[in-house]
């Protein structure tokens, strides 16, 4: 329900319960998103006259003031306050007004410090807290007029809170190589430096999610649509995305399956002791670092192929078929032996080359149809030179 309109059915609660009167208006009301835990019960967090109440409708409740009190605790925490009585009632004593002919009651909260993020979370329950914490971070909200920066200030639950988000970017300017593109799937070449999709909600560089979103119905309302696997942001080439969500279960199941076949093109320092061998080692996170990995005996299996194709001694052009896909898999194991990939600024020496030498230069999978293609990105002319 839009919030203008959940303004006024605030509003029209409150009178109800004689906490408003007619002269109230709906600019009286900090109103934030309805909950509706389940089809037969809505909640409505609302501040009126800087005091917050929370409106329960709820048919099935018969004035079970207990029930209902667990109810708002399950979802907003443990809050203090009380009932207000139903005033139409004479001679005995009820909770629930009957309001466009369901049963409603009405929760004043008593007003109690909070954490900052812990009290944005119950006024914007769509954010996660982790998010919230960001914007704090990021001078995104004002407390009664003041910018707050520390998730761990204490507030209060009736403080005036603003949560003000800088305009995204649309990136409708944008473009990227389609390599192929029909009714089901589109097929791009992923430059360096460009994200497969968002971190977070405080990224808002171009990402192949943001061109994917243009060709898809799948995952719209997420930061990745279309996206069905992912490349390094420093790695180059081939990035296959699904138009729908019945192809995105397609493709997704041959990742799964390993039926996919990948294959990168890479300069590496020096020279492999093998011409051709397959790295047969597990990888596991870095304990030490947890944004990196490591070759681990407790890690996941991770199978690589290489071949050399091309070495003037000092560096080498090889071809590299990950029969697995753990994150930074190719990177891992051709640093562990000895051969760390050109340019490489976590694994080995970010000045041997002027970006990572790491492309993917083709990908086969079979498309609807039982179609088995295969895509190609040419392998960038540095690589070459740099071997020569």
């Amino acid at each position: 329900m839009a919030t203008k309109n959940i303004k006024r059915e605030a509003l029209s609660i409150l009178r109800e319960f004689h906490v408003a009167g007619e002269l109230s208006t709906t600019a009286d009301i900090a109103t934030y998103k309805e909950r509706t835990p389940r089809p037969s019960q809505r909640f409505i967090y609302m501040v009126f006259s800087k005091t917050p109440y929370i409106a329960t409708i709820d048919n099935a409740v018969e004035d079970d003031i207990p029930y209902l009190r667990q109810a708002i605790q399950s979802e907003f925490g443990a809050l203090k306050g009380k009932f207000i009585v139903n005033p139409k009632e004479h001679g005995f004593k009820t909770y629930g007004v009957s309001h466009k002919f369901k049963d409603t009651y009405l929760f004043e909260v008593e007003p109690s410090k909070v954490r900052l993020d812990r009290e944005l979370a119950v006024r914007y329950p769509e954010l996660s807290r982790s998010t919230i914490q960001k914007y704090i971070k990021a001078g995104y909200v004002m407390v009664d007029g003041t910018v707050i920066t520390k998730p761990s200030v204490d507030s209060s639950n009736v403080a005036e809170i603003a949560l003000q988000l800088p305009e995204k970017e649309t990136h409708n300017d944008k473009e990227l190589p389609i390599i192929y593109i029909d009714d089901h799937v589109v097929v791009v070449n992923k430059p360096v430096g460009v994200l497969t999709h968002s971190k977070g909600a405080m990224n808002d560089e171009f990402t192949v999610a943001d061109f994917f979103r243009r060709y898809t119905t799948y995952g719209l309302e997420t930061n990745r649509p279309g996206v069905v696997h992912r490349l390094d942001r420093d790695t180059s080439g081939v990035i296959i995305g699904a138009r729908t969500e019945e192809v995105a279960t397609l493709l997704k199941k041959q990742f799964a399956n390993r039926t996919v076949k990948k294959q990168y093109s890479a300069v590496v320092e020096g020279t492999p002791k093998l011409h051709e061998a397959v790295i047969d080692l597990p990888i596991a996170r870095n304990p030490s670092a947890p944004s990196t990995f490591r070759v681990d005996a407790k890690g996941k299996p991770a199978l690589t192929a290489y071949t050399v194709l091309l070495s003037n001694g000092k560096k080498s052009l090889v071809e590299l078929k990950p029969k697995t896909g753990r994150t930074h898999q190719l990177r891992v194991h051709m640093q562990y032996i000895g051969t760390p990939i050109s340019g490489d600024r976590v694994y080995g020496n970010a000045k041997s080359a002027p970006r990572l030498c790491l492309h993917a230069h083709t990908l086969e999978l079979t498309l609807p149809g039982s179609r088995r293609k295969t895509f190609t990105a040419a392998v960038p002319a540095l690589f070459n030179k740099v071997t020569a």
